[in-house]
């Protein structure tokens, strides 16, 4: 009967670890539903964005107030949760503090560090729950912010207050039976925040106390595992996702369009038949993209990754004038969309059954797609070098080439170049006539 604790203890880890990688690896078949495309190319450089953008918050930064706060919460999550290392260890080996002999004196550092930082964390986190729910902050107000999107932001909230109090709570009572000399807790840490808790517990007895601290102890673990777990369904998948997808971002400079080299090829052939642009390649299946199959993985990966924060949205001249595009629903109606094939495939052994539905028209409307400037303003302002563009301009491809589907004044446009030679509907002998009056 020992032992039983750390076997229902091992048994939780592995069953919730388990979960987690299921989780990982059910997103990563469905980002690999997407078309491959090589983002090998200048490891370097991928690097040092990676390090700049998602370790460093460089653009999170450029709002500084919210930037340094959303800065506590990042390294506050990746600290705090190093002594997730220890509480497995105890946990298996049914020890206490089982790092404190290894490190000495420094454990008591890293007790004071992360305390302090959990007491950030808590602050960080009630100013960001105000800002979503008491300040009327536009870009919190969007349509597509209602209902669930608005609720898991603030669940991720809730949970975060929840672990940095048990986390707290769990010291204090801890202190107390170290003071008590109850056997098996040795004298380790510093507790600069949580010994402020912990006359809440000194009128209970040691056995009393030593309960709550049980109980605090495997709520953080249990905690801790049903947070990765709901990372899944949530926003904030972009805590690991950030990484890979600052990595394989674009390195272009932003206003560089991507040009599909079978029309390329065409062209050229048009333009110079003598020349060795003529191939024998055939045509693409398709061009452009109408569904989620049809767009680039990493595509698919900017979509598990947004943060919603709305950030591409409040610079978009489009949303700004009173469009119905938003570069954030973009993205968040392609995640719903790949949410759902993914979830097709799960019922149906990893074989996708066709539901008649695409991302074209089902999730996102041509109003959306026409109303884009292409200005690049969403891309530049992402923190995590999202690109809701690209899937725009994919979208606009396919119902140009494959739907003869472009505005009336696009085709005016493009015949008019086709016959003229300029946008203009004047021929070139009549192009200089304003001239004749001066």
């Amino acid at each position: 009967m020992a032992y039983l604790p750390n076997l229902l203890f091992s048994i939780l880890i592995f069953c919730g670890l388990g979960l987690f990688i299921r989780n990982l690896l059910r997103i990563r078949r469905n980002i690999n539903l997407g078309k491959k495309i090589d983002f090998k190319s200048s490891p370097k450089q991928r690097l040092k964005k990676m390090i700049l953008l998602a370790f460093g918050q460089r653009k999170m930064l450029d709002r500084p107030l919210v930037g340094f706060l959303h800065l506590i919460v990042y390294i506050g999550f990746i600290f705090i949760n190093i002594e997730l290392l220890e509480i497995v260890l105890d946990g298996i080996t049914g020890s206490h503090r089982i790092l404190a002999p290894l490190l000495g004196s420094f454990y008591n550092f890293l007790i004071a560090a992360f305390e302090v930082l959990a007491l950030l964390v808590l602050v960080a986190v009630f100013f960001f729950w105000a800002r979503r729910n008491l300040l009327k902050i536009k870009r919190f107000l969007s349509k597509e912010m209602t209902g669930w999107p608005k609720k898991d932001a603030n669940y991720i909230l809730y949970f975060e207050v929840l672990l940095m109090f048990l986390f707290l709570a769990m010291n204090a009572t801890d202190q107390l039976l170290q003071f008590g000399a109850v056997n098996g807790y040795i004298k380790a840490g510093s507790f600069p925040v949580s010994q402020f808790l912990v006359p809440y517990f000194q009128a209970f007895s040691l056995e009393t106390v030593q309960v709550f601290e049980r109980f605090f102890w495997w709520a953080h673990i249990i905690g801790i595992l049903l947070f990765l777990n709901y990372l899944y369904y949530s926003k904030h998948l972009h805590i690991l996702l950030a990484f890979p997808n600052t990595y394989f971002s674009n390195l272009e400079p932003i206003g560089k369009l991507s040009v599909n080299q079978q029309i390329r090829k065409e062209i050229k052939s048009m333009l110079a038949p003598s020349s060795q642009a003529t191939s024998d390649a055939q045509p693409p299946e398709k061009f452009g993209a109408s569904d989620v199959f049809d767009l680039s993985w990493i595509q698919l990966m900017n979509a598990y990754s947004c943060t919603e924060c709305g950030r591409c949205t409040s610079v978009c001249p489009a949303s700004l004038t009173g469009k119905k595009l938003s570069p954030r629903a973009i993205v968040m109606k392609t995640r719903d969309r790949l949410e759902e094939v993914g979830e097709n495939l799960n019922k149906n052994k990893g074989i996708f059954v066709p539901d008649n539905k695409e991302l074209l028209n089902d999730y996102i409307s041509t109003e959306e797609l026409w109303a884009c400037t292409s200005c690049n303003a969403c891309v530049e302002a992402c923190p995590i070098e999202i690109n809701p563009l690209s899937i725009i301009m994919d979208m606009r491809q396919y119902l140009v080439l494959e739907k003869s589907a472009a505005p009336t004044e696009l085709n005016s446009m493009l015949s008019n170049i086709e016959n003229n030679g300029a946008p203009w509907p004047f021929s070139n002998q009549d192009r200089l006539q304003w001239a004749n009056e001066i």
